[in-house]
């Protein structure tokens, strides 16, 4: 599948492929790839980096959210391909780049390599994570790719409005997608799977309660004490303290795609 917001670059893209034995698709932006991707399920996708409404990465950790489609092997294709961009399309779960204007040769050696690869028997299938309740497929593959990037750093997550970007959606539309999985916002999930890392971090290190409310992005230990015992009747010393766990994971443990 081939999915570029320029036609003529798709042309190019697909006449060659074609021209070269293989059965290709084409998509004219991200969204409109991420729809046709869980319909036709192919073997590799090349994707432009730079679209509207919904760009390269986002779509990419979408399909990468998705069991459906989390395995197919998805290259990037850019004209300004810079070692920030390259890490972060790598981080999102690309499996290679190719830079514009093409080198036609490169583009057959790559998806070649690339579907060779993927065809292995042996190559492990991903595992499909659960999400609460029956939700929509668009809502879990939101969610799954926006919890991607919030445990990426609990300390310094994106603010609401750039974490709905990154997935390709809106602030509200995101929102929504966290009702519907886990029956929180965003920040009422984000503010409980702290707490979770904060509980766990106490109970099975010996860092200290500051350096702990530092990692989880607390300004100061104060603040973490005052949240702490707020969702868990106990300040950390106390929690700290006592001889057993007395609490239990609730609604938040739900796994995160791997």
């Amino acid at each position: 599948m081939v999915v570029d917001d320029n036609a003529d670059d798709r042309r190019l893209q697909t006449d060659y492929l074609r021209g070269q034995g293989y059965r290709l698709y084409a998509a004219v932006d991200g969204l409109d790839g991420v729809e046709k991707a869980r319909i036709v399920l192919p073997d590799l996708i090349l994707m432009d980096v730079h679209m509207p409404a919904c760009d390269g990465i986002a779509a990419c950790r979408l399909l990468k959210a998705d069991p459906l489609t989390a395995a197919i092997p998805l290259i990037f294709l850019t004209s300004a391909a810079r070692p920030d961009e390259r890490v972060l399309g790598l981080l999102a779960g690309a499996v290679d780049y190719i830079t514009k204007p093409f080198d036609f040769d490169e583009v057959r050696l790559r998806v070649s390599i690339h579907l060779q690869a993927w065809r292995q028997p042996e190559a492990p299938q991903p595992q499909a994570p659960a999400v609460a309740g029956q939700v929509s497929n668009l809502d879990a593959m939101v969610f799954r790719a926006a919890l991607r990037i919030l445990h990426e750093d609990l300390a310094q997550p994106p603010d609401l409005k750039s974490l709905a970007r990154a997935v390709g959606t809106n602030a509200r539309r995101l929102n929504e997608a966290f009702h519907q999985c886990v029956g929180a916002t965003v920040f009422d999930y984000l503010r409980e799977v702290r707490m979770e890392q904060a509980r766990k971090l106490l109970r099975e290190t010996t860092l200290s309660i500051q350096v702990v409310a530092s990692d989880l992005g607390y300004e100061n230990p104060a603040n973490f004490a005052t949240a702490f015992k707020e969702r868990f009747g106990l300040s950390p010393r106390q929690y700290r303290q006592a001889p057993s766990d007395p609490f239990a994971k609730a609604w938040l443990d739900v796994p995160v795609a791997s």
